[in-house]
């Protein structure tokens, strides 16, 4: 979210295949193929130093699955804003909801240069809902809902997505700010998710964020779980509350899960 604005026609152009990308180096470690070499040197030389961040990147994925289907689902949402989207991998926002609720509606919001050049697989949607996407910084969340709006009735509520985006912004005040903005523009009913990094659960992990954070690569920035927590202040959480990702709500049959230094929340606007 940190790159700058690319037109679609300029995309690729401006894709630096020399330097580690933080998405394409997530995109790795889900088991996406929308990398290069440099970005699997740098995600071979991370879980060299912490192995589990392949499951923190896997688990951020499920929860994300888990509160797209009770959104859709339980919920009865019909409309969500995802920004900070990324690669595109398999259980995109999209696809989650429109199995449940074909009729769904989905804006994607990122200024990644290469996200901007895989927009059409983002784009796919069922005939009945639909798919768009929005070019923009997270930092400007009043053209990002100036956008949304020519596709989903800001009006009815509306489920914020935002998923491992908010450690791109460097200043936590800033964030929450970002945070109730957007909300304050959705009516009652609305949903918020946010899922990030955290501090406090286990030191491996934030000894390697760190050290990838004075590499010179764009920095993630690790929150408190109280930190976390605050982005849902004036909301009604969903139980359990603010978790570990692996325990919001686990899929049945699944094995007991266990904390890991990646926490989130689902919360409704009262």
């Amino acid at each position: 979210m940190t790159d700058p604005a690319a037109a679609p026609g300029s995309a690729q152009q401006e894709i630096d295949t020399s330097v580690p990308h933080s998405a394409r180096i997530w995109n790795y470690w889900l088991g996406g193929k929308d990398n290069y070499p440099v970005d699997e040197e740098a995600g071979d030389a991370y879980t060299a130093v912490f192995p589990g961040i392949v499951t923190i990147a896997r688990s951020s994925r499920a929860f994300l699955r888990r509160t797209i289907t009770y959104l859709a689902g339980e919920a009865g949402i019909r409309q969500f804003l995802d920004i900070g989207t990324g690669l595109p991998t398999a259980d995109n926002t999209h696809q989650v909801a429109q199995r449940i609720a074909p009729e769904s509606r989905i804006v994607y919001v990122d200024n990644d240069p290469m996200v901007l050049a895989h927009a059409r697989a983002l784009l796919y949607s069922t005939s009945q809902g639909a798919t768009a996407y929005v070019d923009a910084d997270i930092l400007a969340p009043d053209r990002i809902l100036e956008a949304a709006a020519e596709t989903l009735d800001l009006k009815r509520p509306t489920a914020l997505i935002l998923s491992n985006i908010l450690g791109h912004i460097a200043d936590y005040d800033q964030a929450r700010s970002v945070v109730t903005r957007l909300m304050a523009a959705l009516p009652s009913g609305s949903y918020l998710s946010v899922n990030d990094g955290s501090r406090g659960i286990d030191p491996g992990f934030e000894q390697a964020q760190d050290a990838y954070n004075e590499s010179g690569a764009v920095p993630y920035n690790l929150r408190t779980i109280d930190q976390i927590a605050a982005y849902f202040e004036g909301l009604d959480l969903v139980e359990p509350g603010v978790v570990s990702v692996p325990l919001w709500r686990p899929d049945s049959g699944a094995p007991a899960p266990e904390p890991i230094g990646e926490h989130g929340g689902l919360a409704r606007k009262p």
